[in-house]
């Protein structure tokens, strides 16, 4: 049974419906593994049991009679604890939501439950979702990193990516097949850039973010993080409640792809490396790749603290005042840079961002995809992170550079391993085309296996 820890979601649920597999032994084999492992308290904030028990002794019945609800019934996975979950503590990583317990699940959990999946429990996350790093020091009293901090599954001793560090990590370490994460900057796609996963974000407003613990909701995306593009596929269609993309024959043969600069040459070695050698493989598999920029982009990217910042804090203001203390210092100070501007100035914003997102559509709309390295940099060290403030904020700050162009200009994208450890190459597509992404993403899995 051990080898089921690292099977893709997909594969699991085609044993279940070749009776291969037993749902409750399933199930159990995650409980105990995630009950079992050193990093098991680090990754996750709290198991389900009962929950996953039940829902898998449903799936079983289902599967003996052949009543089974799709690919996924029975399969088990993991939330960030960002999801409502009716009657189980959901706290978005945050000490101001302490003891936290919602009534009903959020609607895309709800959605998955309808669809036979197996809920296993709440992942850690950064602080109220506001960090690319992945790390939160707040439930260890903003001096101690592990309580709440996950492991990087290429070295447990650097950052794992956030804000969805936890759902990456449960994946990435065997303990969950797939994990169901957010993205407001990149949280879903660093993450798991960082672990070596494939990861969706989703266009904005496809997902229902109905019981979804806010960050910033113009931003706020729902997305999965998984080992294969087939998985973000069944994944998205459970979570909207419709039929997976069809990602048989995808090809990028007569494709084109878009190299987006500065952003993808302005990276450090290794980053750079896995890059250029998925990009020589894109090619070698049929793909036409442009190198060049687009206009406006720097002046979005320029837009960035008025937007995301002034309605995080926004949001959370009376919360956060009201027990700052309780807060991990650095995240403080980034929710409190969104008091630093006016109404006039974020409506200002907005309506320039409109503008901008007009001029990107028309000058990508020749392509399939913008290229770029999910992560600009490699996982920093957490003691580094947790002594020097300056390489705190200027990490966390380029780490989510390349991913952040997505958000700004309300892309769907989809990050790939390339082979070099923590290194991903993310494909960048227009709005509501995320069936086309994905089978260019099953087409790009393919090229670099």
């Amino acid at each position: 049974m051990s080898d089921w820890l690292w099977q893709s979601a997909s594969d699991l649920g085609r044993a279940i419906g070749a009776g291969r597999i037993d749902p409750v032994d399933l199930a159990e084999t995650y409980l105990e593994a995630a009950r079992g492992h050193e990093y098991g308290p680090r990754i996750y904030a709290r198991l389900t049991p009962d929950r996953a028990r039940a829902e898998a002794m449903a799936a079983r019945d289902r599967a003996k009679n052949g009543t089974r609800r799709g690919l996924l019934d029975g399969v088990p996975i993991s939330w960030k604890d960002l999801f409502d979950t009716a009657g189980v503590v959901t706290e978005a990583g945050s000490m101001l939501l302490e003891g936290r317990v919602p009534d009903t699940d959020a609607e895309v959990l709800q959605r998955a439950t309808r669809a036979g999946l197996t809920c296993l429990g709440k992942t850690h996350m950064s602080e109220l979702a506001f960090a690319g790093l992945g790390m939160n020091p707040a439930y260890g009293g903003n001096t101690d990193p592990e309580p709440g901090t996950p492991p990087n599954v290429n070295d447990p001793a650097l950052a794992p990516g956030g804000s969805s560090s936890g759902a990456a990590a449960s994946v990435a370490f065997g303990l969950a097949p797939a994990g169901i994460g957010s993205d407001t900057g990149g949280s879903v796609r660093v993450p798991a850039a960082w672990n070596d996963l494939v990861g969706l974000k989703t266009t904005h407003g496809r997902l229902s973010l109905q019981g979804v613990v806010p960050l910033a909701e113009s931003f706020d995306t729902i997305g999965p993080l998984c080992r294969s593009v087939e998985d973000c596929a069944e994944l998205l269609a459970v979570m909207e409640g419709g039929k997976a993309a069809d990602l048989r024959g995808a090809s990028l043969q007569g494709t084109r792809f878009l190299i987006l600069e500065p952003y993808a040459s302005d990276v450090r070695e290794a980053p750079g490396k896995g890059f250029s050698d998925a990009v020589a493989r894109l090619a070698r598999a049929g793909a036409e790749i442009t190198t060049g920029t687009v206009s406006g982009i720097a002046e979005a990217m320029d837009l960035s603290p008025v937007l995301f910042a002034t309605e995080g804090y926004g949001t959370w203001r009376e919360v956060i005042e009201a027990a700052p203390d309780k807060m991990y210092v650095r995240i403080l100070d980034r929710f409190r840079g969104g008091a630093a501007f006016s109404a006039p100035d974020y409506v200002a914003a907005w309506r320039r961002l409109r503008v901008l997102r007009q001029v990107w559509a028309a000058e990508t709309a020749h392509y399939d995809a913008v290229l770029l390295p999910t992560v600009p940099n490699l996982p920093p060290p957490i003691d580094r992170l947790m002594a020097d403030a300056d390489f705190y904020v200027s990490e966390n700050l380029l780490t989510l550079r390349n991913t952040r162009v997505g958000n700004l200009m309300g892309l769907c994208g989809l990050t790939l391993p390339t082979g070099v450890p923590s290194c991903g190459v993310m494909m960048l597509a227009a709005p509501g085309a995320d069936e086309r992404l994905l089978r260019l993403g099953a087409a790009a899995e393919a090229a670099l296996a």
